[in-house]
This record gives C-alpha cells, sequence and structure tokens, in this order.
C-alpha cells in the first residue's frame, strides 16, 4: 500500500545502495566463516536463524529492551487518537500503539512492515510535549515505517549485530587463555575475529550513514504531512534540551537503541561520538524545518504562481 507520506527517491536509493554493499559484505563475511570453520551447513543454519529472529521479533525485542507496552485506547485515549488522525491523514494502517514507562523524553517505531509495526513513546515524552508537538513527533515516527526504512534498518544491522557478537564471544569465552590450545584453533579463532571486527566497522559506518539520512528524511515528511514544521521544530529542542539534562549513567542502556529513537540518548557532551552519530546534529535538523516552513509559507502566500 503506498502511503500519502511524499515519496523520497534519494532515501529509497541510498536504502537500495547500503543494503546491497551489506549485502556484498554479507556474502563475503558467510563465505570468511564457512572457509574458516570448514562446515558451511552450520554457518548457513546459525545465521539463518539469527536473521529470521531478528527479523520476525524485532518489535518484540525493542519493545522488552525498552519497557514498552502496548496499550488500548481506554488507557490512553488522546495518544490513540493522535495515531488514528495520522494514519488517516497518511492512508496507511494504524500501528499499534505502546508506552514505556521511561523518565527520558522518546519515542521510536519498530516492525518489518506497515502491517506489524508498533509506534512506542515514553511516558517522559507524553508529560514534556504540547498536542501539535506530539502529533509531529508520531509522525516523524509514522514516516519511518511507511518509508519501511524501520526494517531496513532492522535487516542492515544484522550482519554487525553478528559479527559484534563473535567478537565479543572471543573475548569474554577466554578462547586465547588458559589450558592447552591447538596451535591451529587459535589461528581460526583469531582469523575469524579479524573478520568480524572488520566486518563489524564496515557495517557500523554504512548504516551510521543511512540513519542520519532517514531521520532528515522523516523530520521531512512529518513537516509536510502535518504542516506544521515549527511544531516539530519545537518538540526536537525541548526533547534535546531534557536529555541533555539526564544524567549520561542513566541514558547508557538507552543509547544502544539509538539509531530507532526519534532523536539520540546524548548527554550533554557526546564529543566523538558526533562522528558516528545515529541521528544529524540538532541545528542540522532545525535549519531544514526552517527551509521547510518557509517553502510552505511562499506556497501559501496568495498572487504566488
Amino acid at each position: 500500500m503506498q502511503s500519502r507520506f511524499r515519496s523520497d527517491r534519494r532515501l529509497t536509493v541510498r536504502m537500495g545502495v547500503t543494503l546491497f554493499l551489506l549485502g556484498l559484505l554479507y556474502v563475503g563475511f558467510v563465505a570468511a566463516l564457512i572457509t574458516l570453520l570448514k562446515s558451511w551447513v552450520l554457518v548457513v543454519v546459525i545465521v539463518a536463524l539469527l536473521f529470521g529472529a531478528q527479523y520476525w521479533f524485532s518489535d518484540r525485542i525493542a519493545l522488552f529492551a525498552m519497557h514498552g507496552k502496548v496499550v488500548e485506547r481506554d488507557e490512553y485515549p488522546e495518544l490513540h487518537g493522535v495515531v488514528d488522525r495520522l494514519a488517516a491523514m497518511a492512508d496507511m494502517p494504524k500501528p499499534l500503539v505502546a508506552v514505556s514507562a521511561m523518565e527520558m523524553p522518546n519515542a521510536f517505531a519498530t516492525g518489518r512492515n506497515a502491517d506489524n509495526a508498533v509506534v512506542c513513546v515514553t511516558t517522559g515524552l507524553l508529560r514534556r510535549l504540547e498536542p501539535a508537538e506530539l502529533e509531529g513527533v508520531l509522525a516523524h515516527e509514522l514516516s519511518h515505517v511507511a518509508h519501511k526504512d524501520v526494517a531496513v534498518i532492522t535487516v542492515a544491522s544484522f550482519l554487525g549485530v553478528i559479527a559484534g557478537l563473535i567478537v565479543r564471544f572471543a573475548f569474554y569465552s577466554q578462547l586465547f587463555g588458559g589450558g592447552r590450545r591447538d596451535q591451529n584453533t587459535l589461528v581460526v579463532f583469531a582469523a575469524i575475529m579479524g573478520v568480524s571486527a572488520a566486518v563489524y566497522t564496515i557495517s557500523f559506518l554504512l548504516i551510521r550513514a543511512l540513519s542520519r539520512y532517514r531521520e532528515l528524511a522523516a523530520d521531512r515528511a512529518a513537516a509536510v504531512l502535518t504542516g506544521r514544521p515549527s511544531a516539530l521544530a519545537s518538540a526536537l529542542t525541548k526533547v534535546s534540551g531534557d536529555i541533555a539534562r539526564i544524567p549520561t549513567k542513566d541514558l547508557r542502556t538507552a543509547q544502544a537503541f539509538n539509531a530507532f529513537y526519534f532523536t539520540p540518548a546524548f548527554g550533554s557532551d557526546p564529543g566523538l561520538g558526533k562522528i558516528f552519530a545515529t541521528h544529524p546534529s540538532l541545528e542540522q535538523r532545525l535549519d531544514q524545518l526552517g527551509r521547510i516552513s518557509a517553502e510552505l509559507d511562499e506556497a501559501a502566500a496568495p498572487g504566488k504562481a
């Protein structure tokens, strides 16, 4: 189904290119593991099972990790009302609505497609935002669902997750310490660690580049759908400012899910983290919304062609 969210060909092209490059990396990674482990059946079965689990259960995993709970209309009538209205405006299926009992103000969307999507907001966000601001944030999240970039990020991040797990396993299982080890076994595990680390690094950079662009695309789509870019800009400013005041130690768990959030869970100074950020800077997002506001005002002005 085609929603009324403005089509974004540049986003589609970027997602396609990223998935193509990650696909090549994926093939090379699996081939390297088969060569090193000398069992293609074992590698393919393990990878297929893990991929299936991440793709089919990503929504449940995300909700569980972020303490989200699907809520009914009688529990949060205003929230459901906003989602109802936006889904009708966008001509798309209404996603499930969830609430996470977290003080950190944020929101995210998850699910493999529009028919199996969940939009979740934190109680901290509901307490802080005005109705128009909340509408802008939810339109941003619905745009992610409509453009299928939630599923794309889930699929794209799979390779990096597997590679990262392999590296962690090699470290924490003490494969290189204690007891007598066969020399060939050590060489194989060292090679697997090296390949996994390289794959993780490359996929990490590709996904971060795509993630930054998709956030700008979602801001743009939400602003055009609601016709109120200033409300989304106000929400961004308010949420980013409040998150910056939350102690960094309280944000560490949430930071693992930054790629899915409306705005990243950084403390007051992310430092070098900006280089590998999942989101564009607040200044970039506000500048874009300012330009969209000017364009909408110009289009609405009388006497314009």
